[in-house]
């Protein structure tokens, strides 16, 4: 009697696609306030090492299987290496994102105030931001949620004296304001200052040198000219002296 030979199963190593196929966003009213989100927070946390910025990257959370997965607009994860990834894997990582700001409009308001809402909580998230650059459905365009417990709770915000909406982030170090034209910027409270992008702080940079430049000009301009000047008068009075 011939006896059966049992084999392992064969198992082919799961695939996690880098892509969903989907736009990165659906107009230029999504996609501005997204690169300027991503870049200005990568610049800001530049020579943090392990402070980890990305946008529209898609982020699996339950290993083994890639049919569930979300890509957040922008996401800031601390206490990660910062490298270039090609997807997140919560699992590999060892955690979730702690900062996430959807871009959101009508098309995209389901999700954006159900199921991702629900899996940003259910993942750990501690801040979830919406931003509606159209102000089609919210109102305040800008709305932030902090997680306490296992729900998010809603986040106040305050109307600054120009009437720009501002909230602060306590994960980020950092206030994100709307202004009356329905612009969104991140505010540094401790400078005082806007954050920039990577061109914008290249081009205030240059800026910056040309002026100083242009006013050691002026500065080494005027210097001589009073040199002459002083030469001048010294030999006015030698000619005056000589004279008497």
């Amino acid at each position: 009697m011939a006896v059966a030979t049992l084999y392992p199963p064969i198992t082919s190593p799961v695939e996690y696609p880098s892509s969903d196929g989907m736009p990165m966003a659906e107009s230029d009213f999504q996609r501005k306030p997204l690169m300027y989100a991503v870049q200005a927070l990568d610049y800001f946390f530049r020579h943090d090492p392990d402070v980890y910025v990305t946008g529209n990257i898609i982020l699996y959370y339950e290993e083994g299987n890639p049919l569930v997965s979300v890509s957040p607009d922008v996401m800031v994860v601390f206490g990660v290496d910062k490298h270039l990834r090609p997807s997140y894997f919560v699992w590999r990582e060892g955690k979730a994102p702690d900062f996430v700001i959807e871009i959101t409009s009508k098309s995209t308001r389901s999700a954006d105030q159900g199921s991702k809402r629900g899996l940003y909580a259910y993942l750990g998230v501690r801040e979830y931001f919406q931003y509606d650059p159209t102000g089609d459905y919210l109102d305040p365009q800008l709305q932030g949620f902090r997680l306490v417990g296992r729900n998010f709770q809603r986040m106040p915000g305050d109307y600054l004296e120009d009437g720009t909406y501002s909230i602060h982030s306590d994960v980020l170090g950092l206030d994100l304001q709307v202004n009356l034209a329905g612009e969104f910027h991140f505010f540094n409270p401790t400078t005082g200052e806007m954050l920039l992008t990577y061109d914008e702080a290249e081009e205030a940079r240059r800026n910056a040198e040309e002026k100083a430049q242009h006013e050691t000009a002026a500065r080494q301009q005027l210097e001589a000219q009073l040199a002459e000047l002083q030469a001048r008068l010294r030999a006015v009075e030698t000619n005056s002296s000589s004279d008497q």
